[in-house]
């Protein structure tokens, strides 16, 4: 397997004030480290999620904080994001163990612990912990998508893939929201890997087998890309696969402040992947305050909502939609918006 990204950069070794904190764990008789960024807006006692941001192969947890940059969006909307470092792997170089060259690390192990030592010291809403990262980072996030699926709630892989074995073993306990952000001119993690990837997801999560596509607009013309957002929809527990395909990008993270080959600056991947993070808890799509107040009548557990044709769907906006409750009950609905 090739090294995957490369990142050469000179960064500042500064952090910001008391909320960006370095910080390490014993696993395995290794010391690990990660840093941590908890937003000012932190109070303990009230649950925020934890994402999860992993760095690409031969890089490191601080130039993944610098690169796929989560901070001022976790300023806004309160969460608190870990960015583990990996381990050195036979050639001497970082890496997260997905099963090549014979590394031994159980990192997926090392994530469930890490999950727990924060835990332990800030209040963490355990039902909204998400794995993002980059390259070697986004196979680490499929990873835990069907090894650690019962603490990961979502996960969003930019220019990572799956490795041909884990479509044979992978076996989620709940449906996976999985986005993929990947370039067409990817030239360490190749293009062609990702239509298996969509297609398998697709599948596990029961979505529609036609994409819903929109053309981003192309904001910067002179980044040599442009962007196209596929959703596949109505999934269960209203659980969809995204795709940001960059097309004509090279192995980089869109919106990336500074440029690793050719890189989309239409859109920015942190900010989308926090917004399809946002939608999710472990239990599926969490749904809008008024539909919790309907399910919340006679204590009745929803089990699914569901379009006039019988399709199962999520909520919409001025549309007629049917609530099928655990207890029997059927209640037709229209939000209007």
């Amino acid at each position: 397997m090739k090294k995957l990204i490369l990142l050469i950069i000179c960064l500042p070794l500064f952090t910001l004030g008391q909320q960006t904190i370095n910080a390490s764990i014993n696993h395995g008789g290794i010391t690990r480290d990660y840093i941590l960024y908890v937003p000012n807006s932190y109070v303990t006692g009230n649950q925020v999620p934890l994402v999860f941001n992993f760095h690409g192969y031969t890089s490191n947890a601080t130039q993944q904080m610098w690169y796929g940059d989560f901070r001022a969006i976790a300023d806004t909307a309160g969460f608190i994001i870990v960015h583990p470092e990996g381990t050195l792997d036979n050639s001497g170089v970082t890496h997260w163990n997905v099963g090549w060259g014979g590394s031994t690390v159980n990192d997926i192990n090392f994530t469930s612990t890490l999950i727990d030592s924060i835990a332990s010291e800030y209040s963490i809403n355990l039902d909204r912990v998400y794995s993002t990262g980059m390259s070697n980072g986004g196979f680490m996030s499929y990873q835990l998508a069907c090894e650690l699926s019962d603490r990961i709630a979502a996960i969003a892989s930019v220019t990572g893939s799956m490795n041909p074995g884990w479509f044979n073993s992978c076996n989620p306990s709940h449906p996976m929201p999985v986005m993929e952000i990947h370039g067409t001119a990817d030239p360490t993690v190749l293009y062609t890997t990702v239509p298996n990837i969509i297609d398998f997801w697709r599948g596990i999560n029961n979505c529609n087998n036609t994409p819903v596509l929109t053309n981003m607009p192309d904001i910067n013309i002179i980044d040599g890309c442009t962007a196209e957002h596929q959703i596949w929809e109505n999934g269960d527990n209203g659980a969809t696969v995204e795709h940001y395909k960059i097309i004509g990008g090279e192995h980089s993270w869109p919106g990336a402040p500074f440029p690793n080959g050719v890189t989309n600056q239409d859109i920015n991947a942190a900010e989308k992947i926090w917004e399809f993070f946002n939608k999710y808890d472990i239990n599926g799509l969490i749904l809008p305050t008024n539909i919790k107040n309907i399910t919340a009548e006679k204590s009745a557990k929803l089990i699914k909502i569901v379009d006039v044709l019988g399709r199962v769907t999520i909520p919409k906006p001025n549309t007629p939609l049917f609530y099928i409750y655990k207890d029997g009950t059927v209640k037709k609905r229209i939000l209007i918006k």
